[in-house]
Protein backbone atom coordinates (compact mmCIF):
# COMPACT_ATOMS: atom_id res chain seq x y z
CA UNK A 1 0.00 0.00 0.00
CA UNK A 2 1.31 3.30 -1.25
CA UNK A 3 1.83 6.18 2.04
CA UNK A 4 0.05 9.33 1.46
CA UNK A 5 2.05 12.55 1.22
CA UNK A 6 -0.22 14.50 3.99
CA UNK A 7 2.15 17.67 2.79
CA UNK A 8 1.19 17.65 -1.28
CA UNK A 9 -2.28 16.67 0.08
CA UNK A 10 -2.56 19.95 2.01
CA UNK A 11 -0.93 22.02 -0.36
CA UNK A 12 -3.54 20.50 -3.09
CA UNK A 13 -6.25 21.74 -1.24
CA UNK A 14 -4.95 25.01 -0.02
CA UNK A 15 -4.22 25.44 -3.60
CA UNK A 16 -7.63 24.51 -4.83
CA UNK A 17 -9.18 26.57 -2.03
CA UNK A 18 -6.93 29.73 -3.40
CA UNK A 19 -8.58 29.29 -6.86
CA UNK A 20 -12.00 28.89 -5.70
CA UNK A 21 -11.44 32.52 -3.87
CA UNK A 22 -10.00 33.63 -6.83
CA UNK A 23 -12.88 32.46 -8.88
CA UNK A 24 -15.49 33.63 -6.87
CA UNK A 25 -14.04 37.59 -7.09
CA UNK A 26 -14.40 37.54 -10.79
CA UNK A 27 -17.40 39.14 -12.21
CA UNK A 28 -19.23 35.92 -13.29
CA UNK A 29 -19.37 34.68 -9.88
CA UNK A 30 -20.60 37.92 -8.49
CA UNK A 31 -23.41 38.34 -10.86
CA UNK A 32 -24.21 34.82 -10.27
CA UNK A 33 -24.65 35.68 -6.55
CA UNK A 34 -26.24 39.17 -7.04
CA UNK A 35 -28.89 38.24 -9.42
CA UNK A 36 -31.38 35.79 -9.87
CA UNK A 37 -30.81 33.21 -12.40
CA UNK A 38 -32.90 34.28 -14.82
CA UNK A 39 -32.30 35.57 -18.73
CA UNK A 40 -33.15 39.25 -18.45
CA UNK A 41 -34.32 38.76 -22.44
CA UNK A 42 -36.31 35.25 -22.41
CA UNK A 43 -36.56 34.98 -18.50
CA UNK A 44 -35.89 31.60 -19.13
CA UNK A 45 -34.48 30.18 -15.47
CA UNK A 46 -31.44 28.41 -14.72
CA UNK A 47 -30.21 25.50 -12.07
CA UNK A 48 -27.67 23.09 -11.41
CA UNK A 49 -26.13 22.19 -14.56
CA UNK A 50 -28.21 24.51 -17.32
CA UNK A 51 -26.66 27.32 -15.00
CA UNK A 52 -23.43 26.82 -17.49
CA UNK A 53 -25.53 27.90 -20.43
CA UNK A 54 -26.17 31.63 -18.43
CA UNK A 55 -23.95 34.23 -19.02
CA UNK A 56 -22.93 37.77 -18.02
CA UNK A 57 -23.31 40.15 -20.43
CA UNK A 58 -21.76 43.88 -20.28
CA UNK A 59 -23.97 46.53 -20.81
CA UNK A 60 -21.49 48.68 -22.63
CA UNK A 61 -19.06 46.08 -24.30
CA UNK A 62 -16.59 46.67 -22.04
CA UNK A 63 -15.19 43.83 -20.65
CA UNK A 64 -13.03 45.64 -18.40
CA UNK A 65 -15.52 47.70 -16.81
CA UNK A 66 -16.35 45.76 -14.37
CA UNK A 67 -18.13 47.54 -10.94
CA UNK A 68 -19.05 46.13 -7.67
CA UNK A 69 -22.98 46.85 -7.82
CA UNK A 70 -22.92 44.92 -10.98
CA UNK A 71 -24.54 48.21 -12.54
CA UNK A 72 -23.18 47.33 -16.44
CA UNK A 73 -23.99 43.57 -15.82
CA UNK A 74 -27.05 41.95 -16.92
CA UNK A 75 -27.73 37.61 -16.70
CA UNK A 76 -28.46 36.21 -20.32
CA UNK A 77 -28.39 32.65 -21.62
CA UNK A 78 -26.14 31.93 -24.57
CA UNK A 79 -28.21 32.19 -27.27
CA UNK A 80 -29.84 35.48 -25.99
CA UNK A 81 -26.21 36.53 -25.65
CA UNK A 82 -25.07 35.50 -28.88
CA UNK A 83 -28.17 37.38 -30.65
CA UNK A 84 -27.04 40.92 -28.49
CA UNK A 85 -23.71 40.55 -29.73
CA UNK A 86 -25.05 40.18 -33.23
CA UNK A 87 -27.13 43.17 -33.34
CA UNK A 88 -24.48 44.80 -31.78
CA UNK A 89 -22.28 43.54 -34.98
CA UNK A 90 -24.87 44.67 -37.61
CA UNK A 91 -25.45 47.85 -35.98
CA UNK A 92 -21.89 48.43 -36.26
CA UNK A 93 -21.44 47.44 -40.06
CA UNK A 94 -24.66 49.70 -41.10
CA UNK A 95 -27.20 46.86 -41.12
CA UNK A 96 -29.16 47.57 -38.34
CA UNK A 97 -32.69 48.99 -38.97
CA UNK A 98 -31.12 52.79 -38.47
CA UNK A 99 -32.34 55.46 -41.05
CA UNK A 100 -28.78 55.27 -42.58
CA UNK A 101 -30.00 51.45 -43.53
CA UNK A 102 -33.14 51.91 -45.43
CA UNK A 103 -31.20 52.22 -48.87
CA UNK A 104 -31.07 48.48 -48.28
CA UNK A 105 -34.68 47.90 -47.41
CA UNK A 106 -36.66 45.86 -50.09
CA UNK A 107 -39.43 47.72 -52.07
CA UNK A 108 -41.80 44.77 -53.39
CA UNK A 109 -44.69 44.26 -51.14
CA UNK A 110 -46.49 41.52 -52.06
CA UNK A 111 -49.79 43.00 -50.47
CA UNK A 112 -50.27 45.92 -52.35
CA UNK A 113 -52.90 45.31 -54.84
CA UNK A 114 -54.77 43.36 -52.39
CA UNK A 115 -57.84 45.71 -51.68
CA UNK A 116 -58.15 45.33 -55.64
CA UNK A 117 -58.33 42.14 -55.90
CA UNK A 118 -61.04 41.70 -53.17
CA UNK A 119 -62.96 43.93 -54.92
CA UNK A 120 -62.94 42.33 -58.02
CA UNK A 121 -64.52 39.04 -56.68
CA UNK A 122 -67.90 40.97 -55.44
Amino acid sequence: MAKIDTEKLDKAIADARKSMDERAKGYREQAMNMYPHICGRCSREFSGKSLSELTVHHRDHDHDNNPSDGSNWELLCMYCHDNEHQRQLEAHMGNGSTSESKGNAATHNPFADLKSMFKDNK
